[in-house]
């Protein structure tokens, strides 16, 4: 009985770990969520942070036409982004590049 206890903790480790590595692998809009992710401070409601530098880097590389394709879906929610707050970082950044929508 021990030993299921150890197979079944072991195999729920291992696909924590498999879903951690799947969503380091996603990309949005040309950007990994893990880079995503050092804007989160300037994108989350209610009192969001100026962006930092390194934020403003990995928006530089955001494709903006995609980023508008994310505005009313739930993916950047589910992250914990706010869509608007997240369309702002260009002009926060100043940065030429601004989202068409």
């Amino acid at each position: 009985m021990k030993m299921n206890a150890i197979v079944v903790a072991a195999l729920v480790v291992t696909e924590v770990l498999l879903m951690g590595a799947a969503i380091d692998a996603l990309d949005v809009c040309g950007v990994s969520v893990t880079d995503l992710m050092t804007c989160k401070a300037a994108v989350t409601p209610p009192s969001p942070s100026e962006p930092s530098d390194e934020c403003c880097s990995v928006v530089s590389k955001v494709d903006m036409d995609c980023l508008c394709n994310y505005k009313n879906s739930p993916l950047l929610p589910s992250l914990g982004i706010d869509p608007d707050l997240a369309l702002q970082l260009p002009a926060k950044c100043k940065l030429d590049k601004t989202p068409p929508c």
